[in-house]
């Protein structure tokens, strides 16, 4: 359920092609997908404007291909992050038209003919160096499935400045910027200095022992001195692209707002 099957339930209701009973049945359903195991959230979609997503690491890949199953039969669009290759064997059996991102660990799944939302502008994901692509590959997934458009540069640290000052005409054209970097985690500083657009910083697990797993990139993040910079968790990809996604999004003009 969402948004616009919701609306479509209530057009035909009112066109009377659909008896109210039969919408009250319906609307009845309970939004829960209870498998014993896990219990899904069917309404997610239509409270927060994107399906439960599901986080295969810690899962046994029979568990997590199961969950994905039951969400691709209520949903458009699935994601499940963090999946390694038995989970995406299990997953591919269950749901044959499953796409596998190997770089980002994530998996998607799409519904024939359904259409991404549109989103306002465009996302922009840049790392510092080569090691950050994976955590950058899991926030563009992340975000082109929530109808983001994505445009990504890579090895761009700050170790060589020109480098990102030559991605300035990028930099400046994207709504909302997702920038990746362990070591001491100063690129979303830099980057945040050249625009005039929210940062989303993500500190990633690169780096030698000082760098306590990613641990001084975060708190370098935190600390940012660029006022359009905020951090989310180490290697959280899913959450900046997620989050750059709803930035970038184009609400509903027809939906209430309180």
């Amino acid at each position: 359920m969402n948004h616009d099957s919701l609306k479509e339930l209530l057009d035909a209701v009112a066109a009377g092609r659909v008896a109210p009973d039969e919408a009250a049945r319906r609307l009845a359903a309970p939004p829960i997908g209870d498998l014993g195991f896990a219990r899904l959230d069917h309404h997610r979609e239509l409270r927060c404007g994107f399906p439960e997503v599901v986080l295969c690491e810690g899962k046994r890949p029979d568990d997590a291909a199961a969950i994905a199953a039951e969400l691709a039969a209520r949903s458009d669009r699935v994601l499940l992050t963090r999946a390694d290759e038995a989970c995406w064997e299990a997953v591919r059996r269950s749901c044959p038209s499953a796409t596998r991102h190997e770089r980002a660990r994530a998996i998607t799944i799409e519904r024939d003919g359904a259409e991404r939302p549109p989103g306002k502008g465009l996302v922009a994901v840049v790392t510092a160096g080569t090691a950050d692509i994976p955590v950058a590959e899991e926030a563009r997934v992340t975000a082109e499935l929530m109808g983001a458009r994505v445009e990504a540069r890579f090895d761009v640290g700050v170790a060589a400045l020109h480098r990102i000052l030559a991605e300035g005409e990028l930099l400046r054209a994207a709504r909302v910027l997702v920038v990746c970097a362990g070591m001491e985690g100063a690129l979303p500083s830099v980057v945040g200095g050249l625009v005039a657009r929210p940062v989303i910083a993500v500190p990633t697990s690169v780096g030698y022992g000082a760098s306590f797993g990613g641990l001084a990139a975060f708190l370098g993040m935190l600390n940012s001195c660029a006022s359009n910079v905020a951090t989310v968790n180490i290697d959280n990809g899913f959450g900046a692209g997620y989050l750059a996604a709803l930035i970038n999004s184009d609400p509903d003009p027809d939906r209430e707002t309180s």
